[in-house]
């Protein structure tokens, strides 16, 4: 299986067959269905399979870390990461042709769309952009954030990259997490 560019928002990775077959028993394929046909089957991608790269220093400010999750295999065009900020790092502005969708896994984080007020978002929290709004995300100022990055492939392309966020901007006062939905974001 080749693997197609794994962007996190965005970030490009690649991984070639060769690769994956030094990685040993990378990928797995399940028996075929019942009736006995092998020309679709299922595959596992083993954890720790998968290499973690720094994310481009042109398209993010601070440390970034990229693991990819799964590739967009054909007929799909939607790919997955999981990406850690640590504190201060931060994605530049850009957006998705086809939308992008966040799942924060852990530490707290920024996300703002242009024109917007800086939200906090936290572990649990899904975030959906939709096709073409520009924005940025990453860790606060004193706490890293881990989140899957979700996005579909236009034309071979699920990102577009634009300006740097500027540390005002960065800086800039983000909107509180009311009372109230922090007794809904409770475990209970």
């Amino acid at each position: 299986m080749k693997l197609f560019a794994v962007t996190f928002i965005s970030l490009s990775l690649f991984a070639s067959p060769t690769s994956q077959a030094q990685t040993g028993a990378a990928n797995t394929e399940v028996s075929p269905t019942a009736s006995g046909q092998r020309s679709q089957t299922i595959t596992i991608t083993r954890n720790g399979s998968r290499p973690s790269s720094q994310a481009s220093a042109q398209n993010f400010t601070g440390s970034v870390r990229v693991d990819p999750l799964f590739p967009a295999n054909a007929p799909s065009r939607t790919s997955g990461a999981s990406v850690t900020f640590e504190p201060g790092a931060r994605s530049a502005w850009h957006t998705h042709p086809l939308g992008q969708t966040l799942i924060v896994t852990a530490g707290t984080g920024w996300v703002q769309q242009e024109g917007g007020e800086k939200q906090e978002i936290r572990p649990g929290d899904v975030i959906w952009t939709p096709p073409g709004v520009k924005h940025w995300h990453g860790a606060t100022a004193t706490d890293r954030l881990t989140h899957i990055a979700i996005q579909e492939s236009l034309d071979g392309k699920n990102v577009e990259w634009m300006e740097k966020v500027s540390d005002e901007q960065y800086l800039s006062v983000a909107a509180p997490v009311s009372p109230k939905e922090v007794f809904e974001k409770r475990p209970r």
